[in-house]
Order: C-alpha cells, then structure tokens, then sequence
C-alpha cells in the first residue's frame, strides 16, 4: 500500500495503491497539488515527485514519511508547508516539532550555552529559509510578514534529539531534518516518541552522510524504509528534480 504509479500514454495518469488483498490490488488517483486550489499553505508540487510527496504528507491516515533527496529537491519546504497548512489551517495537530541529527566538529550540543531551542538555533538555519519563503506574501508588507512569522514561530517548536528520551508527542507534526545521520538504534528511539494523533516525518539524503562509521547500508533512515515499507500507514517518496536554481542542480550532480 501507499506505492504510488505513474502511468504514460495518451490518459496518463497517477495513481496510488490504495489496498492489496491476496492477488487484488485496489488503485486511487492522487490529488493534484499542481493545481491552485489544491496549494498547500501557498506552495505547489513543481515536478510528480512533489506531487506524491505532497499527497502522503497531507493525508492523515499515513502516519509515517520519508522523503529522500539531493539538495534543493524542496524536501524541507513541502514538509513545512504541510505542516503547517494541517496545524494552522485544518487544526489536526497541536503544533509542528522540529528537530535534526547535530553532526559537529565542535562542542557537543549539551555543553552549549542557552535553552534548548538556543542550542538548536544554528543547525535550523533550514527552517529559517523556509519560513521566509512560506511568509513571502505581499499582503500586510514587512508588518504583516513580522506578525505572521512570531504566529508560526509559536507553532513550530525546535526540540534536540539529546532531549527526546522519555517524552510523547501526542497529536504532533514532527519534522526530522537530516536523518540519515542517525543511527537505526537513534532513528528507533525517536519514532517510538510519537503518541495518539502524531505523524513523523523524516527527510534526508543518503548520499551526504556526517556521521562517522556511518554508511548508506547503516543508515538509520535506510533502516526506517526498509522495515516500514509495506505498512499500511507509511509512505516513502524519493525525490529526484532539483528545483533551488541551475547553480545548485549544478553543484549537486558534479561536485
């Protein structure tokens, strides 16, 4: 379930499966988040990756995604925006958590000075960026920006993975951003975190792993699609077409 198909020819189209009973297999057309009246807190799906992505992301009934990508294939950016259009707009959950694997040179995050979201601040500069293009509208000019950017940052709670054990996140969207840097036992401990009414949703790119004796096969987020895949109320997309500028499509394919 939840595998989605597209299928070329003259009626093309794109589908999802929906149930799998014996030799049965039962297929639904996917939303189209392409078109305006389906925009997601003002963002469309640009490429049919974003559009599946964008389909599991919103429907409630999957609990768990993961979206795997190069640089600028907008897997942050889509997550927030359906968070935020599901937290904000639709109501379903409480409030959107965001949190990352801190990969460093430096001190370990606990001896930093500060509160935990202090200490998280410089390794979100990600969910900065895409606040600002998510705020980027022109009703109320720099005012109506500011006031809405303190409105979402008292609904987007940035919490470290140090601080994770022991606590249950109940009717919750939890962001994990850069998740091939944990390890499967990490990657374990922070899903079993998610109570009643929680979605999880990891993103990350395999091939841009920080982690020391970490490896593609390794991974905590290779760990998590394997052993999800084929649950009813997961859903895994990779993400293929970069869409941050030629620059960094660029850089990404040849670096």
């Amino acid at each position: 379930p939840n595998q989605f198909l597209y299928l070329p020819g003259d009626d093309e189209a794109e589908l999802r499966v929906a149930k799998v009973n014996d030799a049965r297999v039962t297929l639904q057309i996917v939303d189209d988040y392409r078109s305006n009246q389906h925009a997601v807190w003002g963002i469309l799906a640009r490429n049919r990756e974003q559009n599946f992505a964008l389909n599991a992301l919103m429907d409630p009934e999957i609990d768990f995604v993961t979206l795997l990508g190069t640089a600028g294939t907008g897997k942050t950016l889509l997550a927030l925006a359906a968070g935020l259009a599901q937290t904000m707009d639709q109501q379903r959950y409480r409030e959107i958590i965001m949190t990352r694997a801190t990969v460093s040179v430096g001190e370990d995050i606990g001896f930093l000075p500060g509160t935990e979201e202090e200490k998280m601040e410089p390794w979100m500069g990600a969910l900065m960026d895409n606040l600002e293009v998510l705020t980027k509208t022109g009703e109320g000019g720099n005012w109506g920006r500011a006031a809405t950017n303190d409105l979402l940052r008292n609904r987007i709670k940035i919490r470290s993975l140090n601080f994770m054990r022991g606590r249950t996140f109940l009717n919750r969207f939890v962001i994990l951003d850069e998740a091939q840097n944990l390890t499967p036992k990490q990657m374990k401990a922070l899903v079993t975190r998610a109570g009643p009414g929680t979605k999880v949703v990891c993103l990350g790119n395999i091939a841009q792993i920080d982690t020391p004796y970490l490896t593609e096969t390794t991974s905590g987020l290779t760990y998590v699609v394997n052993r999800f895949r084929g649950w009813a109320h997961s859903g895994h997309i990779t993400l293929v077409r970069g869409e941050r500028s030629r620059l960094a499509d660029f850089a990404s394919d040849t670096l």
